[in-house]
């Protein structure tokens, strides 16, 4: 018999917080991100056009910041979300973090990071980039920077409730719902499998 890896496929929220404030801010719609982030990567870019910045190297940081964003989103879910603390208190905050998420990967409300949440991870990395990434190069790349995390959290609900088409969106589905329903320790890339192949990560586990 295959072991089970989640609690409940429903897509009601499971309750987290005693406080009703606290809860109610823990629940975050799909669509949330895209009304706090476009505007910002909307003004990165503005900032970017009317900077000396040249196209080539525009284009440059461009693909950078989406580049590096998939090494982030990669090391961020296998070595923070997937961290397993020892202490109570760590077991717990780990739970709230992530663990909910494998207990109850089809809860509509927790497939996207809360804003007080994102924007704050948002504002270190910036803080981060501009310790060593000069003005104007640094809009371009953290616009990018940003779409790539645009791209992740949205695709991760698509992934939890759409169904696709296409060959390609199906096997970036399939490598995310292994990590859920068969092995939880491989597959951490969530947009793409890049460093998962590179890392060999990718685990070669069937479906169920």
């Amino acid at each position: 018999m295959k072991q089970k890896h989640f609690i409940s496929n429903s897509n009601e929220s499971v309750r987290m917080f005693k406080s009703d404030l606290i809860e109610t801010l823990s629940k975050t719609h799909w669509s949330l991100p895209i009304w706090v982030f476009v505007p910002i990567i909307a003004y990165l870019i503005y900032l970017a056009i009317n900077s000396s910045i040249s196209v080539v190297a525009a284009i440059t940081m461009v693909s950078l910041g989406l580049f590096v964003w998939t090494f982030v989103e990669y090391a961020m879910h296998r070595f923070v979300f997937h961290y397993h603390p020892n202490s109570k208190l760590g077991k717990k905050l780990h739970w709230m973090l992530h663990g909910v998420h494998h207990d109850y990967p089809q809860d509509e409300k927790r497939l996207v990071l809360p804003p007080g949440i994102s924007l704050i991870l948002a504002t270190l990395f910036f803080l981060l980039f501009n310790s060593f990434i000069p003005t104007p190069e640094l809009y371009p790349f953290f616009a990018a920077f940003l779409m790539g995390y645009l791209i992740y959290d949205i695709g991760h609900y698509a992934m939890h409730h759409f169904s696709f088409k296409s060959k390609l969106f199906k096997k970036i589905k399939l490598h995310h719902m292994k990590h859920h329903y068969v092995e939880p320790n491989e597959g951490f890339g969530v947009s793409n499998p890049l460093w998962d192949i590179i890392l060999r990560t990718r685990g070669k586990g069937k479906s169920k």
